[in-house]
C-alpha cells in the first residue's frame, strides 16, 4: 500500500474516528501513524537510517524524510544517519557539528507485514493515550465519592464501570453482608489511583472512614460550607461507627445538624451503609472530656490521662462496664480509634482495690525505712507523700500540717529519710562496682548511684557504653506493631527520666568522649531556634 493522494485524506478521517471513539486527542493518533509509517520505511530503507514521517494536519499528505547529523570526524559511527563536516559541505553552506541535513525520500510501498506492524503501533499508542487520559481524569478524584455500575465479579472483587474506565472494589473493601449482581448501581469512595503496566488502576472502598465522612458532607450542608467540621471517624464497617464533629458557629448544634429533622440526614447515611449504627459525638480539645463523649452511651465516673504514654484509664460504675466495653469490645475499640489513645477500663471497685494496694505498699515503705508505726505511716501517705525523696527534701512546713507533727518530729523524719537514702546510695554504688561499673560512668553528672546500678545490670558499665545508647533505650517509649502500641521499657524509666533528659545526657557523654564537636551542637540548636522563630513569624503573619 503506497501513501498516495487517493488515501491521504483517509489518514486524517481514520485518526478523527479513532480519537472520537477513544475520547483522546486526534493529534496523538496522527503521531502514532507517523511513527508506524517511519518504522515501515526503516524496514524498507534500512534500520540504521533515521527516517521520519510528517503528516500534514490539513491535507493528510505524508512526507518521508531522511535525517543525518553532522559530527566530528573521529566520532563518525553510523554512515547512514551521520556525516562529517567535510561531507556535509557538499549539501550545506558552512556546516557545524550538531547541524542536521534533511532530504526527502520516496514514500514506501507497505506490504501486508508492514501494514500489520503499523496497525499494532497505532493500537499501542492509542491504548497508552487512553490510559494517560484515564489516569489524568481520575487522579484528582481520589478522596471523592463516585457512582458506577457493576460489570462483573472476579474472585470476590467487584469490577465497576465508572464511565471512562473500570475500577475495582476489592473484597476487603466491601461491607461484610453486601453482594452485587451485574448491572447494579453502586456508590463508592475513590481510595487510590495508580499507574500500572496494564493501565491505571482505580481502587474503590466502602469500608474507609473517609467514605462515611464524605457521605455526611453530601447530606449536611453545614459540613460542606465549613461551618461544621468532622474531626475524626472510627468504623466497624457494616456494624457500628463513631464520628466526632465540631461547630464553628455557636448558634449551630453540630450533633443536631448531622442528625437532621427526625433523623433524616443520618438515616440517609445509615441506609447507604447497610444499616450501620452511627454515634455522632461532639468533639472537644480536652482529651478526657472527648473520651467521656466517645464512650457514650456508657457513663464514666473518672478519667486518668497519661499523655506521655498515650494511655488513659477510665473508671465506670459496675453496671456500666459491659456497656462501656460493648459487644466483643466494639465500643471501647471504636472510642480508642476515635481518640488515638489506649483505653484501660476498670470498675469503681477495681480502681478502689488498686488504690488500696498502692496505699498499703507506700505505708509499708515508710514503716520499714523510717521506723514508723502503721498509723503515722498512713498519715504520711494520706497527705500525698509517695516516696522517701519527698519526705527528705520537702519544705518542712508541708510536714507540720500533719496532726501530731511538730518541728522536732519533722526534723527527725527528714533526717531518717536522708540517712536511709544515703545508705541506699552507698549500697547501690557497691553493687555497681561489683558488677564492673567504671569510675567514668559513676562520676558522670546526672546519674545517681541507683541509676548506675541499673545501667550496670543491663551491661552498660563504661561512659563509652552509655554514649552508644539510644534515648528510648534509657527513657523507654512506645512502638506500633501490627496496629497495636507496644511498650519499650527503658533502663532509667523507673527513675522518671524523660526522653529529652536521656537525649541530653547521651549527647553530653559523646562530647566528653570527643565523638561530637560542641560547636556542631550549638549550630544545630541555633538552626532549630531560627526555624522556630520563622514558624512563629509565619503564624503571626497568618494571624
Amino acid at each position: 500500500m503506497a501513501i498516495t493522494s487517493a488515501n491521504q485524506l483517509e489518514l486524517l478521517q481514520t485518526a478523527e474516528a479513532v480519537a472520537r471513539e477513544k475520547m483522546i486527542d486526534p493529534g496523538l493518533v496522527v503521531e502514532a501513524m507517523e511513527e508506524s509509517l517511519a518504522r515501515a520505511a526503516k524496514s524498507r530503507y534500512g534500520s540504521e537510517m533515521d527516517i521520519r514521517v510528517n503528516i500534514d494536519r490539513k491535507t493528510g499528505r505524508a512526507t518521508f524524510t531522511r535525517v543525518r547529523t553532522v559530527v566530528e570526524d573521529d566520532e563518525l559511527e553510523n554512515y547512514q544517519s551521520e556525516l562529517t563536516v567535510e561531507q556535509a559541505k557538499q549539501y550545506m553552506e558552512d556546516p557545524k557539528v550538531g547541524d542536521t541535513y534533511t532530504e526527502e525520500v520516496p514514500p514506501v510501498e507497505m506490504g501486508r507485514i508492514a501494514a500489520q506492524s503499523a496497525k499494532q503501533v497505532i493500537l499501542q499508542k492509542v491504548r497508552e493515550a487512553e490510559r494517560d487520559r484515564q489516569y489524568e481524569e481520575f487522579k484528582d478524584r481520589v478522596g471523592t465519592i463516585i457512582n458506577g455500575q457493576v460489570k462483573r465479579e472476579e474472585y470476590g472483587n467487584v469490577i465497576v464501570d465508572v464511565g471512562a474506565g473500570e475500577a475495582i472494589l476489592r473484597r476487603n473493601e466491601k461491607i461484610g453482608r453486601e453482594s452485587y449482581r451485574p448491572g447494579d448501581r453502586v456508590r463508592c469512595f475513590v481510595k487510590d489511583v495508580r499507574r500500572e503496566p496494564r493501565g491505571p488502576q482505580i481502587f474503590l472502598s466502602r469500608t474507609a472512614p473517609e467514605f462515611m465522612a464524605a457521605l455526611f458532607k453530601m447530606e449536611v450542608p453545614e459540613i460542606y460550607d465549613g461551618i461544621i467540621e468532622i474531626k475524626a471517624v472510627a468504623r466497624d464497617p457494616g456494624s457500628r461507627a463513631k464520628i466526632a464533629v465540631i461547630s464553628y458557629d455557636s448558634s449551630i448544634d453540630p450533633v443536631g445538624a448531622c442528625v437532621g429533622m427526625r433523623g433524616s440526614r443520618v438515616q440517609a447515611v445509615v441506609n447507604e451503609l447497610q444499616g450501620e449504627k452511627i454515634d455522632i459525638i461532639p468533639w472537644n480539645e480536652d482529651q478526657p472530656t472527648f473520651l467521656v463523649n466517645a464512650l457514650q452511651p456508657a457513663e464514666v465516673s473518672k478519667v486518668v490521662l497519661d499523655e506521655e504514654a498515650g494511655k488513659i484509664e477510665v473508671v465506670v460504675p459496675e453496671e456500666q462496664l459491659s456497656l462501656a466495653i460493648g459487644r466483643r469490645g466494639q465500643n471501647v475499640r471504636l472510642a480508642s480509634q476515635l481518640t488515638g489513645l489506649d483505653i484501660d477500663i476498670m470498675t469503681e471497685a477495681e480502681e478502689s482495690a488498686r488504690r488500696q494496694k498502692e496505699f498499703e505498699a507506700r505505708t509499708q515503705l515508710f514503716m520499714e525505712t523510717l521506723d514508723l508505726d502503721e498509723f503515722f505511716a498512713q498519715l504520711l501517705v494520706s497527705e500525698g507523700f509517695t516516696n522517701l525523696e519527698e519526705v527528705a527534701y520537702v519544705d518542712q512546713d508541708e510536714l507540720l500540717v500533719i496532726d501530731g507533727v511538730d518541728e522536732s518530729t519533722a526534723e527527725e523524719l527528714q533526717a531518717r529519710a536522708r540517712d536511709n537514702l544515703e545508705a541506699q546510695a552507698r549500697q547501690a554504688l557497691e553493687n555497681a562496682r561489683e558488677m564492673g561499673a567504671e569510675d567514668s560512668l559513676i562520676e558522670f553528672q546526672g546519674l545517681t548511684p541507683q541509676m548506675v546500678e541499673a545501667l550496670a545490670k543491663d551491661d552498660v558499665k563504661t561512659l563509652e557504653d552509655f554514649a552508644t545508647c539510644a534515648d528510648w533505650e534509657l527513657a523507654g517509649g512506645w512502638t506500633t506493631v501490627d496496629g497495636q502500641r507496644v511498650k519499650d521499657d527503658g533502663i532509667l524509666e523507673p527513675f522518671d527520666v524523660s526522653l529529652e533528659e536521656a537525649q541530653d545526657m547521651v549527647m553530653t557523654a559523646r562530647v566528653l568522649l570527643g565523638w561530637v564537636d560542641p560547636s556542631d551542637l550549638e549550630s544545630g540548636e541555633a538552626e532549630e531556634d531560627d526555624e522556630d522563630g520563622a514558624e512563629e513569624a509565619n503564624e503571626e503573619a497568618g494571624a
